[in-house]
């Protein structure tokens, strides 16, 4: 598959990595571009990792919003028949 980027710039700076490094130019750019997304997950891990912990602690614990026994509710009495 063929990556085609027409700007003098990334060309120059591919280059020059490429030099740099004696890598290949795909090399350069495959190397440089994995390296950049490691980075991001990097940065963005801790954020949903956090958000992920505070949603499952929400859905743990609801809140209650009725106090009273689920027979309670339901209205059956002592012996489980409907009151």
């Amino acid at each position: 598959m063929a990556l085609s980027i027409k700007s003098d710039e990334a060309d120059r700076l591919a280059r020059e990595l490429a030099a740099e490094t004696g890598e290949s130019l795909t090399q350069a750019v495959v190397i440089a571009l994995h390296e950049r997304l490691v980075r991001e997950h990097a940065r963005r891990g801790p954020r949903i990792s956090t958000r992920l912990r505070r949603l499952q602690s929400d859905v743990a614990m609801p809140p209650v919003v009725d106090a009273r026994a689920p027979e309670q509710i339901l209205g059956y009495d002592d012996h489980g028949l409907p009151g």
